[in-house]
């Protein structure tokens, strides 16, 4: 079990939400939540404080009576738990319940103690909470989103639990569980902030990394099979720009063609005179989708890489209004809860992500086309030319998917539409944005898989199987453990969806 003590980077953030570790609040942090709460307690009594004695956005010129402070906490989570849409996959929500406990246990919400606890015990039991897509407008945070986690949180609502939609009462009552104690501003505090978008934000970073290592896998296989001059990926080439990303990426393909017996020096064969030669029959140089590789994969891990550390500050940042400094003894109200910073980077990165998968169908395709390679048959047909089809089919779903992404990679960061009497004039629409980036995500793994079954296929029709470098032959044992080598037709979807399923296992 972790302890928390506090803070949240990449590494525990993947322990807890992909590898099911289970943590305990640390006891000390626990004090200082409380100290908080109390602060906030007192300081309140004789104060006008956003949220806990007036009404919310546009209807903050409303005081509230102290008899009615409870009751108002109440009121914002019923009323705002209005989500439609698809309900997001669990792992997702113990992610955004994640974010959220961490930026509540920065001290600076006033919140009561139960509500970390509680969260930490529904994230250790895997119980989520039903939080759908579509709601939040990004601005004063994930309002409706959070509304949905708070509603459970305070008992009602609904949960997934052992693989079951519950109600959340019925739920408590079987694990032995506690409604939150609502006291002050747990319902803002709770709401107000960016943690939905964050935590599926910081899900997508992970997944990202994984497609592009698979991403160089398929681009070094691809080098390989079609035999191409290695110096593309030379450090001395890639070294005369000064771009990190491009230089790594030609890196992790130089280490992973280093014993392959297929791909050649050009000192080898262009090198010398060819005084008898006036019509190279070889290219002498690959079509970009192969030999600019570095440069193309460079930008996305730069910025796969920046947008991490801008995901991981928004996490370990409070978010909600208005933030308590119990150190100067003083509460300061304004708008952290505002998802620029998130929504920027998402469609920062679902551009990226979607380049990824152009390049992935433009490899895809050379393979195909026998035209184009020189060296395979159309579709890569191990079967009867004209009776069979080989990867023919598979191919439009590539395109077909590559397209979508292609239409989804606009921003949605100038989406603005005011909303809330106004009140929110100009406002992030961050959550659509990582929604959408997950999309992306998800179809740019069905691209790869589709291109990592044809290369197989490709090295299974040359032959090369014992001439390919250590890394491709371990991924072509893998690929083979699901997809059989065919020549007949096949129905291709389960394998697919498989191999997707395979390349989607983060380690």
């Amino acid at each position: 079990m972790l302890t928390y003590q506090g803070g949240l980077e990449i590494d525990n953030f993947f322990k807890i939400i992909f590898k099911n570790e289970t943590f305990k609040i640390d006891e000390a942090l626990i004090t200082k939540i409380e100290e908080s709460f109390n602060f906030l307690m007192d300081f309140s009594q004789d104060k006008v404080i956003y949220g806990v004695n007036t009404g919310f956005g546009p209807m903050a010129q409303y005081k509230i009576e102290d008899s009615q402070r409870i009751q108002l906490q109440y009121n914002l989570i019923r009323s705002h738990a209005s989500g439609v849409g698809q309900p997001l996959p669990p792992m997702y929500v113990r992610a955004i319940m994640l974010a959220r406990l961490n930026t509540l246990s920065l001290c600076k919400s006033g919140i009561h103690k139960s509500t970390v606890l509680l969260m930490q015990e529904l994230i250790n039991r895997d119980i989520t909470p039903v939080i759908f897509e579509h709601g939040s407008v990004g601005a004063s945070g994930d309002l409706v989103q959070l509304a949905h986690l708070a509603l459970v949180l305070i008992g009602e609502g609904e949960v997934f639990y052992k693989g079951e939609r519950k109600n959340t009462d019925e739920v408590f009552k079987i694990e032995k569980l506690q409604p939150i104690s609502v006291e002050l501003r747990e319902g803002l505090a709770l709401m107000n902030g960016t943690s939905a978008m964050t935590g599926i934000g910081l899900i997508n970073t992970i997944y990202t990394r994984k497609l592009l290592d698979d991403m160089v896998v398929c681009s070094s296989a691809i080098n390989e099979i079609v035999q191409a001059y290695d110096d593309h990926l030379s450090e001395e080439l890639n070294g005369a720009k000064r771009h990190k990303g491009q230089q790594e990426i030609a890196k992790q393909m130089r280490k992973h063609l280093a014993d392959s017996e297929l791909t050649r020096k050009r000192e080898h064969h262009l090198y010398s005179k060819n005084e008898d030669v006036s019509v190279f029959k070889e290219k002498v140089q690959e079509y970009y989708s192969l030999r600019c590789v570095p440069q193309i994969l460079g930008p996305v891990l730069d910025t796969l890489n920046s947008v991490e550390d801008i995901l991981v500050d928004e996490v370990n940042s409070a978010n909600d209004n208005p933030i308590v400094d119990v150190k100067k003894k003083h509460v300061y109200h304004g708008g952290n809860f505002h998802g620029d910073y998130v929504a920027l980077e998402m469609d920062k990165l679902k551009l990226a992500v979607t380049k990824l998968s152009m390049l992935s169908e433009r490899q895809l395709n050379y393979l195909l086309n026998s035209r184009l390679n020189d060296m395979l048959p159309p579709f890569v047909n191990l079967g009867k030319l004209g009776l069979n089809f080989g990867m023919q089919g598979v191919q439009f779903t590539a395109t077909s998917t590559t397209a979508e992404n292609q239409t989804l990679s606009n921003p949605m960061y100038v989406h603005s539409i005011p909303n809330n009497n106004d009140n929110q004039d100009i406002v992030s629409m961050g959550t659509n944005a990582a929604l959408i980036t997950k999309k992306v995500i998800e179809n740019a793994f069905e691209v790869v898989a589709i291109e990592l079954i044809t290369i197989v296929q490709a090295i299974e029709y040359l032959d090369v199987k014992n001439k390919i470098s250590a890394q491709t032959k371990k991924i072509y044992d893998d690929i083979r453990e699901i997809v059989p080598i065919f020549t007949e037709d096949i129905v291709m979807y389960p394998y697919v969806n498989k191999v997707k399923q395979y390349l989607m296992k983060v380690k």
